[in-house]
């Protein structure tokens, strides 16, 4: 039975070394599974696989990316089926590694078909978002689709937003699109969960965003000011260099700021993984 081995867990956790050294034991590539690490201009912000890394094992979905490129969980469950069936061919394993929860999701139990959004009535709602604010986006997508309103994290932006793309594209509720229903793979998922002592993965997370900053990430995040609307620099990291960079922070205060926030995402993993059965864990 082939089988695809997904190696997950909360960021800083390790997950980069123990897939390298996961897929070199079974004679696999890499299926990148985390959704900033698919743009190319942002390796140091994002912790992709180094060049080192790459050299060693060969990656799939590492900087294929523009940062204006638009892409969604959907569209890496079709991208990631065509390929392990093309993988599987030369492969009895394969190996998957991230922390995006949705992107995991979607390539182990898929994801609903829902119509691809056309880039005009993507441009408009963006437009909208930025002149008419959050608030004016919550109240519509209250009257399109109450059912999805009332289930929606209100504070993300990026929701709203596809929610009344989705009703302005069909003329439906973007609830109408969404079955749950989980579709058969013909191939064997096994999950990999890795985790530390919340003090050690703490350290570690501090310890990188130190690291980062060495490497230059505040130059780094200088390049990409003029994106800074862009959805994939809408992530920790980044927003709080922009804060920076507009003169509203001082850098220690941001590096600080970048620190918690990433703390505050990798408890958010956690409580995420937690609730799928299927996952071994493996303290590290």
């Amino acid at each position: 039975m082939k089988t695809l081995v997904v190696i997950l867990g909360p960021t800083a956790v390790g997950k980069t070394e123990y897939a390298l050294e996961y897929a070199e034991r079974v004679g696999s590539p890499i299926i990148n599974a985390d959704s900033r690490q698919l743009y190319r201009d942002l390796p140091i912000g994002t912790a992709a696989p180094t060049l080192t890394q790459l050299a060693r094992i060969k990656h799939y979905f590492v900087g294929t990316l523009d940062i204006t490129d638009y892409y969604s969980a959907a569209r890496f469950e079709s991208e990631v089926m065509v390929l392990t069936k093309q993988l599987f061919q030369t492969h009895d394993t394969l190996v998957m590694s991230g922390g995006s929860m949705m992107y995991i999701d979607a390539v182990c139990n898929g994801i609903d078909d829902i119509p691809t959004v056309e880039d005009d009535t993507r441009a408009l709602l963006r437009h909208r978002l930025a002149t008419e604010g959050l608030e004016t986006l919550k109240a519509e997508l209250r009257l399109l689709d109450p059912a999805y309103y009332a289930q929606v994290d209100l504070k993300n932006a990026k929701r709203i937003v596809h929610a009344l793309e989705i009703c302005y594209q069909t003329g439906k509720p973007f609830t109408s699109f969404r079955t749950a229903t989980q579709k058969k793979r013909p191939f064997h998922i096994q999950k990999i969960g890795l985790r530390r002592e919340r003090a050690n993965l703490f350290e570690r997370i501090n310890l990188r965003v130190d690291q980062m900053m060495e490497n230059g990430f505040l130059d780094e995040a200088r390049r990409m000011l003029p994106y800074r609307h862009e959805n994939a620099l809408n992530t920790v990291g980044y927003k709080e260099l922009f804060q920076v960079l507009d003169g509203r922070w001082e850098l220690p205060f941001a590096v600080e700021r970048i620190k918690k926030n990433t703390r505050v995402y990798a408890k958010k993993q956690m409580t995420w993984f937690k609730h799928d059965k299927e996952i071994q864990w493996i303290d590290l």
